[in-house]
């Protein structure tokens, strides 16, 4: 009996499930030749918004779990996605990907999650500060997260870039909602990896659609806490910052590429508390 070669439709990643597209849209994901790969959904603004909401649901139980919890699942997503290494290099080779080359982004995407476990205790000592103060009191300063952070991936799409942009906002006690890059086989395939590794339904929502019509709703939102975008595209930086005063959203602006691995990508996404007490006197 012949194989039908039934193509793969990839849906959105919505508070732990995978929806369809509620507009019914799909695009058409093609490999380096044009030869056709598989459907994924285009998202729509109202699947946006409803991936916001399940952030949302999600923020404030993630905020308040402990730094070992985070840093423990983040290990786990690296042991659940190192484990499926075979699958994720025969996406990319479809992609166009040199099998060495796929092997090298697989390793370099765990080895991000690994390196941002190990951060999820240890950036809160890092940016925490006593401050000097002409009074008598005790004055500290400490990070917390921002709530809901949105993110627009690199728009190659490859397993790194995208882990660069997720795992520094999550492990900060963020919930995020990411639109990702060209690559959908790999973000949805990711996002498989997220739903069987312990994350909480809603901490991480992952969209596939279009830039220019989904990046203007992500910098207006107005329950939308901060925004992340990578991209060269002086006119579409202006855009998103214009867009985001409204709403007093904060925007971090990066190049479109992969995040190098730092702490420093934590705190962009995180409210600095700072908390007085009395000194007896």
């Amino acid at each position: 009996m012949s194989n039908l070669g039934i193509p793969k439709t990839y849906k959105l990643f919505i508070g732990g499930k995978f929806p369809r597209t509620e507009s019914g849209r799909i695009l058409k994901v093609r490999g380096p030749k044009g030869e056709f790969l598989a459907n994924a959904s285009r998202a729509s603004r109202k699947d946006f918004r409803n991936s916001v909401v399940a952030a949302r649901r999600a923020s404030g139980g993630w905020a308040k779990s402990t730094a070992y919890l985070k840093g423990q699942i983040l290990y786990r997503i690296a042991e659940i996605l190192d484990g499926r290494t075979d699958q994720f290099v025969n996406e990319l080779v479809a992609h166009g990907l040199p099998e060495n080359k796929a092997r090298a982004e697989v390793a370099e995407a765990v080895d991000l999650l690994v390196h941002y476990a190990g951060w999820s205790d240890k950036y809160q000592a890092l940016f925490s500060t006593v401050n000097p103060v002409a009074s008598s009191h005790f004055n500290f300063s400490s990070p917390e997260p921002s709530g809901v952070v949105v993110i627009v991936s690199p728009t190659r799409g490859s397993l790194p870039e995208l882990v660069s942009v997720i795992a520094p906002a999550m492990v900060g006690g963020n919930a995020v909602v990411v639109l990702a890059g060209e690559n959908a086989l790999t973000a949805i395939s990711f996002a498989e990896v997220l739903a069987t590794s312990d994350v909480p339904a809603g901490v991480v929502n992952i969209l596939t659609g279009h830039r220019d019509e989904l990046v203007p709703e992500f910098a207006k939102h107005m329950d939308v806490n901060a925004m992340l975008l990578c991209s060269d595209d002086a006119e579409e930086r202006q855009g998103v910052e214009l867009e985001a005063v409204e709403n007093l959203k904060r925007v971090a602006l990066q190049p479109d590429r992969p995040l190098s691995p730092s702490p420093y990508h934590i705190l962009d996404f995180q409210e600095i508390k700072t908390t007085w007490h009395p000194v007896g006197v």
